[in-house]
């Protein structure tokens, strides 16, 4: 599931009964390098940096990593 917690909720005039709640984000898991290469799929890399070290996608656009994933396994059914 694609998501990103940074993009603002649009604001309308509409009210909806229970739309009012809190969500509630789980904080970042803080890692070490060793356990980031441990929990990072095939699709992923792992970026360090001086200050910090992130896990990322390899292919960044969501629609190529569609069109990619499509691709392979049309292959695996050939």
């Amino acid at each position: 599931m694609e998501m990103n917690p940074v993009k603002a909720k649009k604001a309308t005039n509409v009210r909806a009964a229970g739309s009012e709640e809190q969500i509630k984000l789980i904080p970042p898991r803080i890692m070490s390098l060793e356990e980031m290469i441990a929990y990072m799929r095939s699709d992923e890399l792992v970026e360090l940096t001086p200050k910090s070290i992130r896990l990322r996608k390899a292919i960044l656009d969501q629609g190529e990593r569609r069109r990619l994933k499509r691709e392979s396994k049309n292959a695996r059914n050939s």
